[in-house]
């Protein structure tokens, strides 16, 4: 199986380092995808891995895999394209993102994955060619436009499934991993940008086939087989999970609580904490006081009551916008 990032040419000594690198940001990701099939599972507070440090922790794991797809692209084909291994890996990283759509599709169809890391990391290998050429300081400028970029400028037109891979919708669409191209590749073209600036220094050079402790072993046969790892470690997670399930249930939550905290999860995709706790706040106090609110706190709302909620849920953001003019968009 490939790797989920671009090694360096074959006829240079692997750089342990970034194999090391890679190995412990699959760690990371398994733990925080851990802490998300609790979450599922309900062993963990609803919406617990959406906000707050798990939040950061998971932007973090993010960046620092599509950092390292940028580095080592860059050193793979600083000498020009190398076609074959290429299209080989682009073929394999991009069926595994299909098969993940795929099976996220029938597994859980209201946030099935349809641009995830992987989806991101296909056309940012493809898109980062045409970087290549361009010197460091270009490329770190181009990162800070594409970072800043969906933060000054959304537009509706983005809405659409077919455009909001972009990142430039105007609200985010729901999805269990979404990493559209704004601002993400930002990160990649960092990469890239230290990878000139590393081979310019030498240190490239210092640090192919220089050995590090053998405690990074393991560390660095998951970054070396990336993909495999990660298309493999959530059905083991899922799997262990789902079989301490039967020996141990977990605590039913009350279904109107476990719907604020997944409201608020959702909100803080686009809005700060505050203005989220303030509109999902005015969203429950409607459905308290509506004949309908056990439809819709069990999660099974009719398509009346789906309406209903829809136009509730528009109504409070507005007086929320009004009550917080200070935070309005």
């Amino acid at each position: 199986m490939t790797e989920l990032v671009h090694s360096p040419p074959k006829n240079k000594s692997r750089i342990e380092l970034i194999d090391a690198a890679r190995g412990g940001a699959l760690i990371a990701m398994a733990i925080y995808h851990f802490a998300w099939d609790l979450e599922f599972f309900g062993y963990a507070t609803p919406g617990m891995t959406a906000v707050g440090g798990w939040r950061l922790f998971a932007r973090s794991i993010a960046s620092s895999f599509l950092f390292l797809v940028g580095f080592s692209l860059l050193l793979a084909h600083v000498r020009g394209v190398r076609w074959r291994p290429f299209w080989w890996r682009m073929v394999q990283v991009g069926g595994a993102a299909a098969a993940i759509t795929v099976v996220t599709y029938f597994a859980t169809p209201d946030a099935f994955i349809f641009f995830g890391i992987l989806h991101h990391i296909a056309l940012a290998s493809l898109v980062g060619l045409l970087f290549l050429r361009l010197p460091a300081v270009a490329l770190v400028l181009i990162a800070v436009g594409v970072i800043a970029l969906p933060a000054l400028w959304r537009s509706d037109v983005f809405n659409g499934m077919a455009l909001a891979w972009t990142g430039l919708a105007a609200v985010n669409p729901r999805s269990n991993d979404f990493v559209p191209l704004f601002p993400w590749f930002g990160a990649v073209l960092l990469g890239m940008a230290a990878a000139k600036v590393a081979r310019a220094s030498g240190w490239t050079e210092r640090a192919a086939g220089k050995p590090l402790p053998g405690w990074t072993r393991p560390l660095q046969f998951a970054g070396q087989h990336s993909l495999a790892v990660y298309l493999l470690h959530q059905p083991v997670l899922i799997g262990l999970i789902f079989l301490a399930s039967l020996v141990v249930p977990p605590q039913a939550e009350e279904p109107r609580v476990g719907f604020q905290r997944a409201c608020e999860a959702q909100c803080v995709d686009t809005r700060d904490g505050a203005f989220c706790e303030a509109y999902c706040g005015c969203v429950i106090a409607e459905i308290d006081g509506d004949a309908r609110a056990g439809e819709i706190y069990t999660g099974a709302p009719s398509e009346d009551a789906t309406a209903w909620l829809t136009e509730i849920a528009t109504q409070c953001s507005i007086a929320t916008d009004m009550d917080m003019p200070g935070e309005a968009e």
